[in-house]
């Protein structure tokens, strides 16, 4: 069995990092209809604690959030995995949070980001 695919429904897990609860309510409401099991953490921490359990195909996370950003989230979940999928998202930082980082996202996209895109953008890191 694929590790990035939920055990018992055998569809792709997504993992949405966003302090903002209307906002992973969104990201949910896009990505489930599409077939994915997605998991919604407000505390970047608590996604991190069930990431090497969950084995999630995508991360989804925002970038500000308190004492632990989206980039420490995604160097966290790379340390895990060196092949994790990583989607940033950010409606206060562009891609230049990034630019010097060892460590990238695969994805950025600016809030508020288009439907379709975030649902595209999903899609096509899970099929590579």
């Amino acid at each position: 069995m694929n590790a990035t695919k939920n055990k018992t429904s055998g569809q792709p897990t997504v993992f949405v990092v966003d302090d903002e609860p209307m906002l992973l309510d969104l990201a949910e409401a896009i990505l489930r209809p599409l077939g994915y099991s997605v998991r919604t953490f407000r505390d970047p921490e608590l996604a991190l604690k069930e990431f090497p359990v969950s084995h999630p195909a995508v991360v989804v996370t925002d970038y500000a959030m308190g004492r632990m950003n989206g980039m420490d989230l995604i160097r966290e979940c790379r340390r895990l995995n060196p092949h994790q999928k990583m989607i940033l998202l950010s409606g206060t930082v562009d891609e230049h949070v990034f630019a010097e980082a060892p460590v990238k996202p695969d994805l950025f996209l600016t809030k508020p980001y288009q439907i379709q895109e975030l649902a595209e953008r999903v899609r096509s890191l899970i099929a590579a």
